[in-house]
């Protein structure tokens, strides 16, 4: 079922970290490089507010969702936008996303074709 992925990447493109809220709690872990890896709701929240800054638009469009059992997912993701002062932005991203039972992410995992652009 790639409903809760799809729901995610929906409130994800809404670029309203109001949204977002509901997906984690403390115990949720991202990481989306260069960054390092960050636990927390509030931690992560914050750090969209500062990737939504970043950018006069964006957009995430993911493609085929495999389910890998267990509540985790892998995804691929196009993301296209526009980053303030240094133009348009595009790049291929692959996800693993896992959930908890109740529907919280227990971690979220990028990987980008290129992360030149964040340099």
């Amino acid at each position: 079922m790639d409903c809760k992925v799809t729901s995610f990447m929906e409130d994800l493109n809404s670029l309203k970290v109001e949204n977002l809220q509901k997906w984690f709690n403390e115990e949720s872990k991202i990481w989306i490089p260069p960054a390092k890896e960050i636990q927390g709701g509030g931690r992560i929240l914050a750090m969209f507010r500062a990737i939504f800054r970043k950018y006069e638009s964006i957009n995430w469009r993911e493609s085929e969702i495999f389910d890998l059992g267990k509540g985790k997912y892998f995804y691929e993701t196009i993301s296209i936008g526009n980053l303030r002062g240094k133009g348009i932005y595009t790049n291929n991203i692959c996800t693993v996303i896992s959930f908890t039972d109740c529907g919280k992410i227990k971690s979220l995992s990028d990987y980008f074709k290129d992360t030149s652009s964040f340099s």
